[in-house]
């Protein structure tokens, strides 16, 4: 028998297969169930690595196991292209993102045929190709008119080398993942899919996925955030600092423990904490410090514990007399709930580390199955098991399911607690009060700025030529109808946050003429005669 030359074999059989068009999904048919296999889009970065073999490799056993079973294949390829690598390495190059954009895109084409994957090319397409983005903004224009998206300031990784935002998957010990810079946390302000209206359904729903597996499934819950809980309100016992006349809102998923509290916290990002660190040198020292940790909430649970005493105190709601000392803790997050938590060190382990670090005091109220209450003491590491509540005055012998509706109805004029008319418990709190977009390659996510106009999709390519108005510009002088090349240093990069640029234009040209100007905090552009403005963001 011949030796196998896979030189000569392979490229052979790949040309059969294309001739016979054997991978590409045909028409439905009777008789012939259908069957879709897509892997993750790979960045089009120009070269291939074993991670990419792993991964498609996997999908094409899948793909030509459900072919060989008399599927209907469907297999297609895409290649998420509006990314940041592909942006910042055209930038080192100096050369055209587009070029050099879809120049990788053919070379990794051509080594993942290579590998004779069932793929069906007839049905490969980019994310920076002109039809998938304007699809993608006809998509977000439509949830924004269904009321499904909507603005507001939230904190953000950013990136000062990459100047841009980072999800948390691309935050690695603190460092962006490509650039290695120390991640600063940022508000920006910036539009957000209402996800959390979708909460109860989305949570509800996953139990129906009995063949994914548990660990899956968990992560998917955990991302969707749903938490029941409960919004109360601290007085201030000493100084009100301006705006917090109706105390300090706070919101805790376990207001049976309340009478275990011995401090409160804010984010570091929360207003309070703001007003604070413009009163205190140390304090906005230590905000600093903190825009600089992890961003993860794995990081953020690991990371040393830290805080900033304020000097302000709160009454507690339960006990008479006794008031709690306001901290600024690196371990709460802006984003979930209030920004406000108090800290109950007994039964939370992040509430005891920070208690042990501050010598703050440590009071258990959940006593667990056959202990002593005479005895019962929480050391190094906090209880968060069952038992019933004790040291809580009217609510001990509950069990704690018990206790924390309890709370409600029997307290509720001492805790000054805020709740929705439709429910006991207030839902809400999740650790992301709906899903960013600051990250899509769209121009619908600017941190300053107006809306895009007109209200329609973007169907205009990423261009480096411009073409001046039909009329000189007052600020640059630039004469009617001619072109004009935007220097390097002036391009604005798809997928770079940026600010409003007003764009100068002529009938049936557009866009124009880029005029760089300052950031501006207004959310209504400028009365300026002759202007549209509109985000170069993505075009």
């Amino acid at each position: 028998m011949a030796r196998y030359n896979p030189k000569e074999t392979e490229p052979k059989w790949r040309a059969a297969w294309d001739a016979a068009r054997v991978f590409e999904a045909g028409p439905p048919a009777p008789g012939k169930p259908k069957y879709y296999v897509l892997e993750m889009f790979p960045y089009p970065s120009g070269r291939l690595h074993m991670g990419h073999v792993r991964n498609y490799a996997l999908g094409d056993v899948i793909a030509r196991y459900k072919r060989a079973r008399g599927f209907n294949v469907l297999h297609p390829m895409g290649w998420d292209a509006f990314g940041l690598p592909a942006e910042n390495a055209a930038m080192e190059r100096g050369v055209d993102p587009k070029a050099w954009t879809y120049d990788n895109i053919a070379r990794m084409r051509s080594e993942l045929k290579e590998l004779g994957l069932s793929i069906d090319w007839t049905r490969e397409f980019a994310t920076c190709d002109l039809a998938y983005y304007g699809q993608q903004q006809a998509w977000f224009l439509e949830l924004f008119k269904a009321g499904l998206v909507y603005r507001k300031e939230g904190i953000v990784n950013w990136d000062p080398v990459d100047q841009t935002v980072l999800a948390n998957e691309q935050v690695v010990d603190g460092r962006g993942w490509r650039s290695g810079a120390v991640v600063e946390k940022r508000r920006l302000n910036q539009w957000f899919l209402r996800i959390t209206d979708y909460a109860n359904d989305l949570v509800d729903s996953l139990e129906t996925l009995s063949r994914w597996p548990d660990k899956v499934r968990t992560m998917q819950e955990n991302w969707i955030g749903r938490s029941k809980g409960l919004r109360l309100r601290f007085d201030f016992t000493n100084e009100m600092p301006p705006g917090f006349a109706e105390g300090l809102e706070v919101y805790t998923t376990r207001p049976d423990t309340l009478y275990g509290a011995s401090f409160v916290g804010v984010a570091p990002t929360h207003p309070l904490a703001a007003w604070v660190a413009a009163q205190n040198a140390d304090a906005e020292a230590f905000i600093e410090q903190c825009r600089k940790g992890g961003a993860s909430q794995v990081e953020i649970d690991t990371a040393e514990k830290v805080g900033f005493d304020t000097g302000l105190t709160v009454e507690h709601p339960f006990i008479p007399g006794q008031s709690l000392p306001v901290w600024i803790a690196n371990f709460i997050l802006m984003d979930y709930g209030t920004g406000a938590i108090f800290g109950c060190p007994a039964h939370d382990q992040r509430d005891l580390d920070f208690a042990r670090k501050y010598d703050l005091p440590i009071k258990a109220v959940v006593l667990p199955p056959g202990e002593n209450p005479a005895d019962f003491q929480v050391e190094t590491e906090a209880y968060i098991g069952p038992g019933l509540i004790f040291n809580s005055e009217d609510l001990d012998g509950l069990d704690i399911e018990t206790a924390k509706a309890r709370p409600l109805p029997g307290l509720r004029p001492r805790v000054r607690a805020r709740v929705p008319r439709s429910s006991a418990c207030a839902i809400g709190g999740s650790p992301a009060s709906g899903a960013g977009v600051v990250r899509s390659r769209w121009c619908i996510a600017p941190p300053v700025g107006w809306f895009p106009y007109p209200l329609r999709p973007c169907l205009w390519p990423c261009p480096t030529t411009w073409i001046s108005a039909s009329r000189a510009t007052p600020w640059t002088g630039i004469p009617p109808g001619s072109m004009w090349t935007v220097p390097p240093a002036a391009r604005r990069p798809c997928g770079r946050l940026t600010p409003w640029t007003p764009l100068w234009t002529r009938p049936g040209i557009s866009p124009a003429l880029p005029i760089p100007i300052s950031p501006r905090r207004s959310t209504r552009p400028p009365p300026t005669t002759g202007c549209r403005w509109i985000n170069m963001w993505g075009h």
